[in-house]
């Protein structure tokens, strides 16, 4: 345990309160939007495969605009980049709100504007993770890291609550509007920041361990220099293919809907409360790693923290009982938020400035795609089998990835405290 001085160190910085303060409310809109648009197609369809769908299509901006979107924010203003961002997301909520309420109820507007949405989102996050080192002492890093956890479980509780009493007290039309306000504090908290938002270049070369441009450019070198890097690091790498596998095969969280009406028999407000149980876990984690400064033994930490995720998944497929679901679900998001603690401080302490965003953008394509195409997947097995099917699967597939990961990177069993020299990339 640290002393007191060092708890929440890393909130006595006046730019990462506002970055922390605004990301709570953005997050609580993504998470509010997420849980509107999935109760809306099915709603729309009865389909549990139109459910999968929504993670193809918020999966293709994904892979058409992630490593570009990694370059901007190595070459501009990540704070601009940011508030432009939440500005799109307020029109695109209005957009959401406006189509249903006026009659145009198809599903395949939703799915378009719930692309558009991932497709803006795809552009904030390397600029919001990349921002993040530079707005306070790199000790205090993984304080940060663990706190923006937190924050993002805070957000994500009251986000799919919100969504579910919305949707039972008003309509889902007055749930897409009313998740508009979230953006407009965080566009507030944005302005108020004093950091500059440009990219730090003093020392890149020597710490990404290969010659790099003089200045990052809107190009195909600009976009090799961010994927030799990841693909070249013997953490990194591992950590991602993890990473995505685990995402993949489970992916309980789209197939929700399903259980809260047919199995559980709970109702929207029921449907709520099952998509927060991953953040109430997430969030108790997230607190207790935030007062820590150390975690030893990282390594092994990551990789039991997979197999408890991939173990409480199958235990939500097998439960037939709310109050089991509920815990399994907080157990999902304990171990989640344990594992990307981790990754998030190793990847982002020991990747240079200049590079955080292509490399951002790279993990996108693993972080983000895995999900989405795991509720493709997941959709696809539960219209053929049944939606508790194929939440035990990939349940199953989460740990047969495991096994073969750390079998073919044994470096991951090894990983301590602090991270791998940076001499390692060659």
């Amino acid at each position: 345990m640290n002393p007191p001085e060092q708890r929440l160190a890393a909130l006595r910085y006046r730019d990462f309160r506002l970055l922390w303060g605004g990301q709570l409310f953005t997050v609580l809109g993504k998470r509010m939007q997420t849980a509107i648009i999935l109760w809306h197609v099915y709603e729309l369809t009865g389909d549990p495969l139109a459910l999968g769908a929504v993670g193809l299509v918020n999966f293709l901006p994904i892979l058409a605009v992630s490593l570009l979107s990694g370059v901007l924010a190595d070459i501009m203003n990540r704070r601009v980049l940011m508030l432009v961002t939440q500005l799109l997301m307020i029109v695109l909520t209005a957009l959401l709100a406006w189509t249903t309420q006026s009659g145009f109820n198809s599903v395949w507007i939703v799915y378009a504007l719930s692309m558009l949405s991932t497709a803006g989102w795809t552009f904030e996050t390397p600029a919001r993770q990349a921002l993040i080192p530079s707005l306070l002492p790199r000790s205090h890093v993984p304080n940060a890291y663990s706190l923006m956890s937190a924050m993002f479980q805070i957000g994500s509780i009251l986000g799919p609550a919100a969504a579910g009493v919305a949707i039972a007290r008003l309509s889902i039309a007055a749930a897409y509007g009313l998740n508009a306000i979230p953006f407009l504090f965080t566009a507030l908290a944005l302005l108020l920041m004093r950091s500059s938002g440009f990219v730090e270049t003093h020392n890149a070369t020597a710490a990404a361990g290969f010659a790099l441009q003089e200045k990052p450019t809107i190009s195909l070198r600009s976009v090799s220099e961010g994927l030799r890097f990841v693909l070249r690091h013997p953490v990194i790498r591992p950590l991602m293919l993890l990473d995505f596998f685990a995402n993949f095969f489970s992916s309980a969280i789209v197939l929700l809907p399903v259980f809260a009406q047919d199995i559980l028999q709970v109702g929207a407000q029921g449907y709520g409360w099952l998509y927060s149980a991953a953040s109430v876990g997430s969030i108790i984690t997230a607190a207790a790693l935030s007062l820590r400064r150390r975690l030893f033994s990282q390594g092994p930490i990551l990789l039991w923290a997979v197999a408890i995720y991939g173990i409480s998944t199958i235990v939500f497929g097998l439960s037939r009982s709310f109050a089991l679901s509920f815990a399994a679900l907080a157990l999902t998001g304990a171990a989640d938020t344990l594992s990307t603690i981790l990754r998030q401080t190793i990847r982002n302490l020991q990747t240079p400035d200049r590079l955080r965003g292509r490399m951002t953008g790279v993990n996108m394509i693993f972080n983000r795609g895995g999900p989405e195409l795991g509720e493709l997947e997941s959709g696809l097995l539960a219209s053929l089998f049944g939606a508790p099917f194929a939440v035990i699967s990939g349940g199953l597939g989460c740990l047969l990835a495991l096994v073969v990961i750390t079998w073919k990177s044994p470096v991951l069993r090894e990983l301590q405290e602090g991270e791998p020299s940076a001499a390692a990339v060659t």
